[in-house]
């Protein structure tokens, strides 16, 4: 009697197991926000990349300034004679000069200006690519986690199922005290394990929320679930021409690089000296005596001043280098960022086949089988072929297994984050 009851209770074991791979871990019964949402909130709110587009004020403030002319300069300029004896003497010049650029100077100014503004747009890209990177992974890694609490939630249920089984059939005298104790154990090991899960959780959640810049009593639910099947139709050289074409790093180098060339112009420009134009009116009163008589005598004059340095010595020699040398600098970095993004996508590329083979692996012959071996050792233990040990290793197996085939579609989702990245384009379509 007692034999038969534990050996249905055993066999209820399998479909409950086979259950746990399509189980959902569950949610409060609240809105939950699906991965887009989570991203584009990020965007949106993210403390690092919002305080980056403040900056863009900088580089709308010189471009501004590239564009105004120099201020006109008032002078003025009073004498006069009572210091030596001639008061009726005096003079008095008010005048105006302003400073013209030459060579096209305000012209070359505004293009680097333009230049600036258009690499930090890049780089305003980049970073949005970075971040859109690492919510998507921290996100998958909520879900991970989720989908393991729900997973040790099924393995305690059913080591709980095998504890009244065993101690049914101890009450029956069919089995001895310790039996019971090893699904004591391995209880009380379940409920270990869903503790370490549930602190995982806890720190991915708060890396997923710092990263969505939400406030500390701000945690919403989170809805989503991995792919199992990912088709990959681009091969290995168009997703490197797509990086080229896409990644805002190297997009960014190349408006540098284009500044580089502007601020060769510019600085070309700075060894023509720029011209200032004056116009001053001069008042000036001066005395003469004739036979004995005092007379004034007041004069206007309207004069015009021009003057320009003469570049004798300082035509820009060293501007023109250092604009020089930065251009070079720059043409190194490109290529090097060239380079290390397509070598990016290619281990970016292998590490997806490779997770997808393991992926392929655990659905095509890992997980059948096992669920093949669980059954035999029931069957086995139905007809008193084996112990309650190899009930409780298959048990176990299983669950190690089905823990596996999570995070082999943990891997196999974020490896394809990651080519997303580094190709810098969603491969379900349109660029990041």
């Amino acid at each position: 009697m007692g034999t038969t009851a534990y050996a249905r209770g055993a066999l209820l074991l399998v479909p409950a197991i086979v259950s746990v791979l399509s189980s959902s871990p569950v949610f409060a019964e609240t809105q939950k926000l699906a991965l887009s949402q989570v991203v584009e909130f990020s965007l949106q709110n993210n403390g690092d990349l919002k305080s980056f587009r403040e900056e863009k004020g900088i580089r709308d403030a010189g471009k501004v300034r590239a564009g105004l002319l120099a201020n006109p300069t008032l002078d003025f300029e009073a004498g006069t004679g009572a210091l030596t004896g001639s008061s009726t003497e005096n003079s008095l010049s008010l005048g105006v000069s302003q400073e013209f650029f030459l060579a096209g100077k305000r012209g070359k100014r505004l293009a680097v200006a333009e230049r600036e503004l258009e690499t930090y747009r890049w780089q305003v890209a980049d970073r949005e690519r970075l971040l859109r990177e690492e919510v998507k992974t921290a996100f998958y890694d909520v879900i991970l986690t989720e989908q393991r609490i729900a997973l040790s939630d099924r393995s305690i249920a059913l080591n709980r199922q095998l504890l009244d089984v065993t101690k049914e059939r101890l009450a029956a005298g069919d089995i001895p005290e310790l039996e019971m104790n090893l699904v004591k154990v391995e209880l009380a090991r379940s409920e270990a394990a869903r503790i370490d899960v549930e602190k995982a959780l806890n720190q991915n959640q708060a890396k997923l929320w710092t990263l969505m810049g939400l406030l500390p009593d701000e945690q919403p639910a989170i809805g989503g679930a991995f792919e199992t099947e990912i088709s990959m139709t681009k091969n290995l050289v168009e997703l490197k021409q797509l990086a080229r074409k896409k990644r805002p790093d190297v997009k960014a180098l190349e408006a540098e690089k284009t500044r580089g060339e502007a601020d060769i112009a510019l600085a070309q420009a700075e060894g023509i000296p720029n011209l200032t134009a004056g116009l001053a009116f001069r008042l000036e009163t001066t005395s003469m005596e004739i036979g004995g008589i005092e007379g004034k005598d007041t004069a206007y004059t309207i004069g015009l001043k021009l003057s320009m340095p003469i570049p004798v010595f300082d035509r820009n020699q060293a501007g023109v280098q250092e604009a020089r040398a930065k251009q070079s600098s720059t043409d190194s970095r490109l290529t090097a960022a060239t380079r290390n993004a397509e070598w990016e996508v290619e281990t970016a590329f292998a590490s997806f086949l490779n997770a997808g083979k393991v992926l392929s692996l655990y659905k095509s012959n890992i997980i059948p089988q096992l669920e093949e071996n669980l059954k035999l050792t029931q069957e086995a233990y139905r007809l008193g072929e084996v112990g309650i040990l190899s009930v409780i290793q298959e048990q176990k197996k299983f669950f190690e297994v089905s823990d596996g085939y999570l995070l082999a579609l943990h891997d196999h989702q974020t490896a394809l984050v990651k080519l997303e990245s580094a190709v810098a384009t969603e491969l379900s379509g349109g660029a990041q």
